[in-house]
């Protein structure tokens, strides 16, 4: 037995003075890790809610000790009396998959390198869960030359209809404020940079993209360049025109006529809506304010 442990202990390279010792312990220390990993719980994030958020970038597990894993968590988590248990699961671990729709969970959102899935947990009180992200935000850009009376249009190259002059724009990135998006959509469409000033007016759809409702909003912008450079992958034609002469142009849709017809009404009457920074007093995070305020001359 000694010698068996000895040429162990060289393998494994721990100190021969206590060579017998020694294995036990490295064997004994291997078997509770095995068995800690076979038979862990999720710790995952508590939130406000009472509820918990495993991330499975940050508490990977091997496939083959998921289920029971789950398990384990799940008894736990509803002798805690729990209520939302939500995963999010990376590409690397989406053999989680299986497993969690097979225990009760549901997806619940996603985007192109993780999904989340969720369980409610109390059998006594409705899922009060709200559904997914299904509103896309969108802006557009009025941007008003002052000094020449014109405004900045394009003609889309990929239009759903016979293209039309509009006002340049997208949709707002993740994260992304409305007045940065605004300036970025403007600048990518056409080279021109300007400066976000305030709201003139949104419009509410649904059954847009993806199935999702909309919300597009047009924004009143300042240039602070005018020679215009347009991306030639979006956009077929771009130029300044007349204020005057784009409310009456045939190739304008009645839609972006009548915010036109607005912004000419704006500017005798200065009433808009303006945007304020203030800090969220829960999460301590800024966030911006919109409402209606009278511009000074």
């Amino acid at each position: 037995m000694y010698s068996v442990a000895v040429g162990l202990a060289k393998i494994l390279r721990i100190p021969q003075r206590s060579t017998l010792s020694g294995v036990t312990d490295y064997v004994s220390r291997s078997n509770m890790a095995r068995s800690t990993a076979t038979s862990s719980i999720f710790k995952g994030s508590k939130d406000r809610f009472n509820g918990i958020t495993v991330d499975s970038t940050l508490e990977p597990c091997d496939s083959g000790a998921f289920s029971k894993c789950l398990k384990a968590s799940l008894d736990q988590w509803i002798t805690e009396n729990r209520r939302a248990i939500w995963f999010r699961v990376g590409l690397e671990q989406s053999d989680w998959i299986p497993d969690l729709t097979k225990n009760g969970f549901k997806f619940h959102h996603a985007r192109d390198d993780w999904v989340t899935l969720y369980r409610w947990l109390p059998t006594d009180q409705t899922c009060n869960i709200p559904p997914y992200a299904h509103t896309l935000l969108g802006v557009g850009a009025i941007v008003y030359n002052e000094d020449t009376d014109e405004i900045l249009v394009v003609k889309e190259k990929y239009s759903v209809v016979t293209p039309m002059w509009k006002f340049p724009g997208g949709y707002v990135e993740p994260g992304e404020d409305i007045t940065v998006a605004a300036e970025r959509e403007v600048m990518e469409e056409t080279g021109i940079e300007a400066e976000f000033k305030h709201i003139l007016s949104f419009r509410h759809a649904h059954r847009f993209a993806y199935g999702c409702s909309d919300i597009y909003m047009v924004a009143c912008l300042t240039p602070r360049s005018y020679e215009i450079t347009k991306c030639n992958r979006e956009i077929t034609d771009c130029v300044w025109m007349k204020l005057d002469e784009y409310v009456q142009h045939p190739e304008v849709h009645e839609n972006n006529r009548l915010v036109a017809e607005k912004f000419i009404e704006f500017k005798n009457h200065k009433r808009t809506i303006t945007v304020q920074t203030l800090i969220h007093p829960a999460i301590k995070t800024p966030f911006r304010v919109f409402t209606i305020s009278k511009l000074e001359d």
